[in-house]
């Protein structure tokens, strides 16, 4: 009978596959073709799947039949005369036949309406289909993406050894590093230039005017005077004025003769050049084989003191914002702040290309080491679990509906009719079982309640 029905059902659709109902009342939502080829789709695992439900069926069945027919046979020998113990095979055999046909209902009852009579409360799965795929989407939210349940999974994982474990591996080490690399090098491709020229300048810029910027030179200025830091740019000064001089004494001298009056003597002029120029000339080389020569002194002093003013005089600092504003105002300077993106983007991506590049060595070895700490240290360790802790938790309590309704709309997409086949390929098989433990334990408590019976009417 199960198997003729079925057969009939493979051949015409319900009224409720065909309407894209899952029963009265039930509103669902109308699959789209990805999704009813997946659902009426059987691969080779589930057509061997359906052929182990039909050989299960038939065995419950022919075992039906079997206490059947010993129920018969039974009752005739019983009114021919053949003795006490037919009556108690009957009472076995009606009892099997009982538990036989009540589980066959039951089973039955959750995937169609037993015999096509539609009894209430049977054809479970396609006229409740929406609500199961609801009161699936609860069950995994209540006990699968609770907080408790999600901590309590990941701390017992133990991501953290494990990852450190993973990353303290030379080879994942290096998988990791040009994994890196290669999104370090898309990333920078995808950016344009001047949408991260055009931050870049904005940022810099913005930052530059938020902030004074007299006092933190002063304070600058200030420690490396007192360090002796400015002395090795005095050297360097004088020295070149000195090597310049040298050089170009006679350039020195015409400029001192262009300058005087035309009145004076041209020789008196050439001797006034030639005066200043050895004057100017013995400054310098005193200034720069002197170290404790005066004018050094009161550069000395006069940086000390400008050093103050800039981080205590109104005027002073005053002044150098409006310089600042004036210098971060050149199209100039916009354009090599600019411009410095193109710069740091070549030389990110041709590092990030190289294997060998002092990048990919550094974060290479940091990977290593950070692998070897995750692994060994307990306090790594317990952070690393953290993070990954709260990580998840905020994705399932913030995204839990999200994920649960997933479940949900997609069980309502399914057509109802080929989901029930489906269904029952995969556990219709284990029902029959029921059905054939019906039968066994059915006759066993008939043959118990029938000797019962007997042994209290003696």
């Amino acid at each position: 009978m199960c198997g003729i029905t079925e057969r009939v059902e493979l051949m015409e659709p319900t009224k409720a596959a065909e309407t894209g109902t899952g029963g009265p009342g039930v509103q669902q939502a109308r699959p789209d073709a990805a999704t009813n080829r997946a659902m009426t789709t059987f691969s080779p695992a589930d057509e061997e799947k359906r052929r182990g439900v039909r050989r299960m069926k038939l065995t419950a069945t022919g075992l039906l039949l079997f206490v059947a027919l010993v129920y018969v046979l039974a009752e005739w020998a019983s009114h021919a005369g053949a003795g006490a113990w037919a009556g108690y095979v009957a009472a076995a055999a009606e009892a099997g036949m009982v538990g036989a046909l009540a589980d066959w209902f039951a089973v039955t009852a959750l995937f169609r309406h037993p015999l096509g009579i539609p009894i209430p409360h049977t054809a479970i799965i396609p006229n409740k289909k929406d609500q199961l795929g609801v009161s699936l989407g609860e069950f995994v939210g209540e006990n699968f993406l609770s907080e408790a349940v999600v901590r309590q999974r990941l701390r017992a994982v133990g991501i953290g050894s494990r990852l450190g474990a993973w990353l303290a591996v030379p080879e994942n080490a290096d998988r990791v590093t040009a994994e890196l690399a290669t999104a370090l090098r898309g990333a920078l491709t995808v950016l344009r230039d001047s949408d991260v020229q055009a931050v870049v300048g904005e940022a810099i810029t913005r930052r530059a005017d938020a902030q004074e910027i007299a006092p933190g030179i002063g304070k600058m200025l200030e420690k490396v005077v007192a360090d002796g830091g400015h002395k090795r740019v005095v050297d360097l000064v004088v020295t070149r004025a000195h090597d310049w001089l040298v050089l170009h004494g006679d350039d020195v001298m015409d400029a001192v003769q262009g300058g005087a009056p035309g009145w004076t003597p041209r020789f008196v002029d050439r001797k006034v050049g030639e005066r200043v120029y050895r004057e100017l000339l013995r400054f310098v080389t005193e200034m720069r084989d002197m170290p404790a020569h005066p004018a050094r002194g009161a550069l000395d002093r006069f940086l000390t003191d400008f050093a103050s003013d800039l981080q205590s005089d109104t005027d002073t600092r005053a002044r150098v914002e409006r310089l600042k504003g004036e210098v971060l105002g050149r199209g100039e300077v916009q354009d090599l702040i600019a411009s410095a993106w193109t710069a740091v983007r070549s030389m990110i991506v041709s590092a990030a290309e190289d294997e060998r590049s002092e990048l990919r060595l550094r974060v290479r070895a940091s990977l290593l080491s950070l692998g070897a700490r995750m692994a060994t240290e307990p306090k790594v360790q317990g952070k690393v679990d953290s993070w990954v802790e709260g990580a998840a938790v905020h994705v399932v309590t913030t995204y839990r509906k999200e994920i649960t309704s997933l479940i949900t709309d997609t069980v309502a997409s399914w057509d109802a009719e080929h989901t029930t086949r489906k269904i029952e390929a995969h556990i219709g098989r284990d029902l029959q079982f029921i059905r054939i433990n019906g039968t066994v334990v059915g006759s066993l408590a008939g043959l118990l309640i029938h000797t019962v019976a007997r042994g209290l009417g003696a």
